[in-house]
Order: C-alpha cells, then structure tokens, then sequence
C-alpha cells in the first residue's frame, strides 16, 4: 500500500520492517458515528491503523489478495472481504437491500471511497466480470467480494412450488447486476440462509 497510513483489519499484520506505530480504529475508523453506524447495520468491520517508515506486510488465512484502484470512486466489498486500504481512503456502509439478509450478514455492506488502493481478499483467485448496459449479470450472493462502477443490483429468487417440494435445482437466491461496471466473485461460497435449495 502508498501513502503515510494504512488502514487495514485488525490482526492482519503478519511482519514488518522499520518503524511502524498501530493503533486500533474505533468503529471501522469513522469515528463514534461510524461505530454507532456499523452495531445498527450490522456491518462489522474492526480496523487498525499503521503508520511509519518501513514494510508491513498483510495476510488472512492464506486468501488470495488483489488490489483494487480507486480514482475518485466507491467500491462496495462486503466487510469480510476487505484486507487494508489507504489511510486516505474513507470508509462507511451502505444499504444493499435483501442481498445482505440472505449471507446472514445484515442488510449492509462496507465502501470505501477516494483515491488510492484497496486489498480485497477471496477464497482463490477471484473471477473479475464486466457488466455492461444491456447485459445483466446474475451473482450467487455467497460467492459475491465486491462491485465497482455505475452498477445496480436487485436481489432475486429463484424459490417456487417445485424448489419447496425438493425438485427444484439450482440457487435459491441471486443478486443481479445492471449497468456498467465491475463485479468481483470468489470460487468458493459462504454460506448463507437459503443458500442451495
């Protein structure tokens, strides 16, 4: 990562080489009104911050890493999925509707704004799909990392008379994707409440 300060999940830290200060983040690293923001959403998200001079170095149970570019932008990553960031990058929470109450993971999910660089980690190598205007693209909510871009997403099932009776196959749940821009999956699925029917 660039820049004076990273703020990256607490414990990551796995080495580092100089002089380096950490200190922990209240609430995600917004303050009262982020911790406050982050209980009610259940978005949880615990951040420490590093500074100084040197290399420090991040990992999470062996997850792959791929670092995103932000120019002005928001990335929408699921608070799970986040490594570390520029210190210059702001984050918070943002609604995403059903989506979220189907991972069991509340109806919120994390952003991160600004410029700079962001690490997202993922169970193997995370697949990068374009979406573009007339092509929706359809996500199992349990493989879903994050999104960037002009991008809208509706939460979708697939639950019918047939799926209850058992002779349904296939996703119960899907998230979908409109518009223009980028959607990052992992090849392995959380799981989540309604997952495979």
């Amino acid at each position: 990562m660039t820049g004076d300060a990273v703020k990256a999940k607490n414990g990551a830290m796995v080495a580092y080489d100089g002089q380096m200060d950490f200190r922990k983040l209240s609430g995600g690293g917004e303050g009262l009104r982020g911790m406050v923001t982050r209980r009610l959403t259940g978005e949880q998200m615990t951040l420490m911050e590093v500074k100084g001079q040197g290399t420090c170095y991040f990992a999470d149970r062996a997850s792959d890493i791929s670092l995103v570019s932000l120019q002005g932008d928001t990335l929408h990553v699921e608070a799970s999925n986040l490594l570390c960031a520029d210190g210059s990058l702001r984050t918070g929470t943002s609604f995403t509707g059903l989506r979220g109450a189907s991972q069991g993971n509340g109806l919120f999910t994390t952003t991160v704004e600004g410029s700079g660089q962001a690490a997202l980690i993922s169970d193997g190598t995370p697949v990068v799909l374009r979406v573009t205007h007339g092509t929706p693209l359809q996500v199992d909510p349990g493989a879903y990392v994050a999104h960037q871009g002009d991008l809208r997403q509706n939460f979708q099932t697939g639950v019918n008379f047939r799926t209850l009776l058992g002779e349904g196959g296939g996703e119960a749940f899907q998230i979908r994707f409109e518009g223009d821009g980028l959607v990052w999956v992992q090849p392995s699925e959380r799981n989540t409440v309604g997952g495979e029917v």
